[in-house]
């Protein structure tokens, strides 16, 4: 069984006012086939553990270790970890002018797997996974996100989780920006991946919606670069409830 750990993980970033530490000892453990959501306020470091995973410049890993089956990640490069098995779903997908959806996924696929994929089973597995996510098949010659909507943004990283089989996905907010139609679409996806390839998934969110369609096995709360409070979905719905204020407070109280 794969597992991604995450053990004292201290990682800063340079600021206009000099180095700013933002993650201060995450110790995290996911194995394959487990759903880990993230929750937290703003500022708390959430999407900077997602951008550490992935490797990101921007952060530096100032001590600490993120092993993807006991291989040492923060060593590696970026491409490096996608072939390993990481994926990153960005809160703001960019765009890619100039290269059309259907190259930028079979020239992905074939850095991963080492080889081209069979054209004709490559462009049936395509087309059944637009199709499932309700994308306009026009939408595969399209530039990569350019003109795309923010909803339509999110189905293309959903896209590229269902076809690149990663064996880790972090989701960084993917349910931001969603009206409800779109957030349901985006869940089934993540759900239709997870059930085909048993992917471990790290969830990170500020709000339970996604939550009502993607069951997370376990909810840890992000305070201040750490993890203040961990449990199961029961601990999602009390935030709900509560929300973050007692985490803050005892933050700044310490």
């Amino acid at each position: 069984m794969s597992v991604l750990e995450i053990k004292d993980l201290h990682v800063s970033v340079e600021t206009d006012q000099g180095t700013k530490q933002i993650l201060h000892g995450v110790n995290l453990t996911i194995n394959e086939g487990e759903i880990h959501a993230i929750m937290g306020p703003n500022g708390s470091g959430k999407s900077t553990l997602a951008y550490t995973i992935a490797g990101h410049p921007k952060y530096t890993v100032d001590s600490g270790s993120i092993l993807l089956d006991g291989e040492e990640v923060t060593t590696m490069t970026v491409d490096q970890r996608a072939r390993a098995g990481l994926f990153l779903a960005m809160q703001y997908p960019v765009e890619i002018p100039g290269v059309t959806v259907t190259n930028f996924l079979r020239t992905a696929k074939t850095a991963i797997d080492g080889e081209s994929p069979a054209i004709r089973t490559w462009i049936k597995d395509v087309r059944e996974s637009m199709k499932a996510l309700r994308m306009d098949k026009a939408f595969a010659e399209r530039n990569v996100n350019e003109g795309f909507s923010g909803g339509e943004k999110k189905r293309n990283e959903i896209l590229q989780l269902e076809l690149l089989k990663p064996r880790f996905a972090v989701l960084d907010e993917t349910d931001s920006g969603l009206d409800v139609d779109a957030l349901k679409i985006v869940s089934e996806g993540v759900n239709r991946a997870k059930e085909n390839t048993g992917l471990g998934l790290l969830l990170i969110t500020h709000y339970t919606r996604i939550l009502r369609y993607i069951t997370p096995d376990f909810v840890h709360v992000f305070v201040d670069g750490r993890i203040a409070e961990q449990g199961g979905p029961e601990l999602a719905d009390r935030l709900e409830d509560e929300g973050y204020d007692r985490y803050q407070s005892a933050a700044v109280a310490s």
